[in-house]
């Protein structure tokens, strides 16, 4: 007995100009074909004349299938169409389940069309540019906390989210919670894209941010696109880098910093709260790329608008000295971001004025050092990475009236009065401060605390690293 053929075909999003020429030729040479009543009316031009179209209703995809092949049997060509492409969330799937459960040796060719996805990105702009998954909230099929699972992991490994039957009449909560799950691993402002009836002649365009994103826009036949930590919004579309072309203010980007890039990036995918305000993040990144760890969240204390306020004040020309405890917190500042500012940094370590101050008063020579920066340079920016006496010195001063600093990096490190300094320099409520609490610390770290305040002009876009 001679067995016909069933094409498995996606028709595209739902305009006559999105169907592959493949899908057009199996269309006009199919004796028989099944679908959704619905779909017909995108297919009504190609079909022949005398092919039966067989509708078997919504919900109905099983019958379909078992039409399929039944017709298939009698040795003529079906094909069973499917909106967007059969392979994602059509027919492809089951009429593949159904041949090998009836064992038939009826042969299946699976088309590809053009997805509703696709076509709402393209409408969109380019937000699918890199790495990107699909997600389905329909729980017909799928228990709804496997399905909370996969957005859950969707948003923490920033991946770009298309979001297929967001909603129905019985459904209406889940797009609200996947906003919130979301709002977990991305920033407010993530570009969101949605499309009503892609491709067709109902069809409407949206762009918003996730936070500003009302699920009670959408409806079951609206597909949802949300970017990731690198999609922008630009004249209107949203766009999606895949880093082949980055705007440069002069020249390529090094290996350094492209590195650095991907490493903040990293870090901020993992941040446990992404919502805090940029100068805190910027600071807060800078930490945990200079020590890789984590903790730094829980210990990184910033007052408000500290980073904000004292880069101003570098960047303006108000503060032209950095004072610091020891050498090596020094030679950790970047010395192109110091040139690029006019900015001096000082240290008083090696003074021969301080050897003789600390014998002569019996106090540590970076006490003595504090009290003669005090004298040059009372209003300087002060930072501490080893020295706990040093910065207590300094509260001391300030105390007094005898220093008035535009602020204090304070991440002195060790076991004995570091806590006590640290909580000394927070009683100055007014004085701009970023302090590591806790015993840990270090030069290192407080020298990556003021790059981050120097180079706060990048951080809107994330790129570190200009300076190395």
């Amino acid at each position: 007995m001679t067995h016909g053929k069933i094409y498995v075909a996606g028709i595209g999003p739902g305009s006559e100009e999105d169907i592959t020429p493949a899908v057009r030729a199996a269309i006009m040479q199919s004796d028989v074909v099944v679908g959704y009543k619905y779909y017909f009316n995108f297919i009504r031009s190609i079909v022949r004349p005398g092919t039966e179209c067989i509708d078997t209703g919504m919900k109905k995809e099983k019958d379909r299938a078992a039409l399929a092949f039944d017709h298939a049997q009698k040795g003529i060509t079906v094909c069973v169409v499917s909106s967007g492409d059969a392979g994602i969330y059509g027919m492809a799937p089951l009429v593949l389940e159904m041949k090998r459960e009836r064992a038939s040796d009826i042969e299946v060719e699976i088309l590809p069309g053009i997805s509703a996805f696709q076509k709402a990105a393209a409408l969109l702009g380019a937000p699918i540019g890199h790495d990107f998954c699909i997600i389905s909230l329909s729980d017909l099929m799928t228990p709804w906390d496997k399905i909370e699972r996969r957005v859950e992991a969707a948003a923490f490994a920033d991946f770009v989210t298309a979001v297929y039957n967001p909603k129905s009449e019985g459904r209406y909560w889940q797009l609200y919670r996947l906003k919130e799950l979301f709002l977990h691993h991305r920033q407010p402002d993530t570009p969101v894209g949605y499309i009503r009836q892609a491709g067709r002649e109902e069809q409407v365009i949206k762009i918003t941010t996730l936070a500003d994103f009302d699920p009670d826009d959408v409806d079951m036949f609206t597909i949802v696109i949300i970017g990731n930590s690198q999609s922008y919004t630009w004249n209107n579309l949203i766009v999606t880098p895949r880093g082949y072309y980055r705007e440069q203010p002069a020249g390529a980007t090094g290996i350094g910093q492209e590195i650095m890039m991907r490493s903040f990036r990293t870090i901020e995918s993992e941040l446990r709260d992404k919502n805090i305000p940029l100068g805190r993040k910027w600071a807060l990144l800078h930490a945990i790329h200079t020590t890789a760890d984590f903790d730094m969240e829980n210990i990184l204390y910033t007052d408000n608008d500290a980073v904000e306020t004292l880069h101003a004040a570098l960047h303006d020309g108000q503060v032209r000295t950095i004072v610091t405890d020891v050498t090596m917190a020094a030679s950790g500042i970047r010395k192109g971001a110091l040139e690029r500012l006019g900015i001096e940094v000082k240290c008083y370590l090696d003074d021969p004025r301080m050897a003789e101050m600390a014998s002569r008063l019996n106090i540590t020579r970076t006490q003595a050092g504090i009290r003669l920066a005090v004298e040059e340079h009372p209003g300087a920016l002060y930072v501490f990475g080893n020295a706990p006496t040093a910065l207590m010195e300094l509260c001391k001063l300030t105390r007094q009236g005898k220093a008035r600093p535009a602020g204090v990096i304070g991440a002195p490190v060790g076991f004995v009065n570091v806590r006590e300094s640290k909580h000394m320099l927070k009683s100055f409520t007014r004085l701009p401060k970023l302090v590591i609490e806790g015993r840990k610390g270090g030069s290192n770290l407080a020298a990556t605390l003021v790059n981050a305040i120097l180079c706060f002009d990048d951080a809107a876009q994330l790129r570190p690293g200009r300076d190395l």
